[in-house]
């Protein structure tokens, strides 16, 4: 079931929350006559973050000793999706089917997870945020299956059911979820103190999260691609 923001759960307006979101890094990008390197970031994340009532603001790659600075000045923080977490991350030799190494974004949003939950910063973790919020908690991942993603550049869909009482399934209480996928790793072992929230079909962990008080919860899947905001409109409400 998609739902929007009702005025009434949105902030009011002139203070509306500011929300930080991670970019990619790429080293080629081409618009207009250009072609140069680019931090970028997918529409579909500023729009989901604005249509939830928020202030979209991009986190580019940085020196992560900035990290903590950058996260006092926000309201809440999102880690986008993007390319495979470096295995030696998490104590894993590299595999045939892992992607490129990314080195900045992830020592910039390993920094920017951590300065998060240190300061009780609302967080939401997606795709490869999620997979991130595992490493940065000492967890690990599977770095290869099959079965969650339709083709290359191809967002395909399946269902995903919450756990029971859990942050999860207080915001999006139905039973089962038709959700925007394309990811082809997952959380392995578990990173301390975080709880599974929502499973695939095939048992595959499409959600998880901090135990309540903290805000800080991770989806596999893409809300930023899908009409359904409710998971973006918490975090906007927890960061107001």
């Amino acid at each position: 079931m998609s739902e929007s923001v009702s005025e009434s759960e949105s902030p009011v307006r002139g203070s509306r929350p500011l929300i930080g979101i991670s970019t990619y890094l790429d080293p080629k990008v081409s618009w207009g006559v250009w072609q140069l390197p680019a931090a970028l970031l997918p529409a579909g994340y500023p729009r989901l973050v604005q249509a939830a009532g928020g202030i979209a603001a991009m986190l580019p790659p940085d020196d992560p000793s900035y990290a903590e600075s950058v996260v006092a000045r926000l309201d809440g923080v999102v880690v986008a999706g993007g390319p495979d977490v470096e295995p030696e991350r998490y104590g894993a030799v590299r595999e045939e089917r892992t992607g490129p190494p990314a080195p900045e974004r992830d020592a910039w949003e390993l920094a920017l997870i951590e300065a998060a939950l240190a300061s009780g910063t609302p967080l939401l973790g997606i795709c490869r945020g999620m997979q991130l919020m595992n490493v940065a908690l000492g967890g690990t991942l599977i770095q290869h299956m099959d079965g969650h993603a339709e083709a290359v550049g191809v967002f395909g869909t399946h269902s995903v059911k919450p756990v029971p009482d859990t942050l999860y399934a207080s915001i999006v209480p139905d039973a089962s979820t038709d959700v925007p996928t394309y990811h082809h790793q997952a959380v392995d072992r578990l990173g301390r103190d975080l709880i599974v929230s929502a499973y695939a079909a095939d048992g595959t962990v499409e959600a998880v999260e901090l135990p309540r008080p903290a805000w800080a919860l991770g989806v596999q899947w893409h809300p930023e691609i899908g009409e359904d905001t409710r998971v973006m409109a918490a975090l906007v409400r927890a960061a107001s």
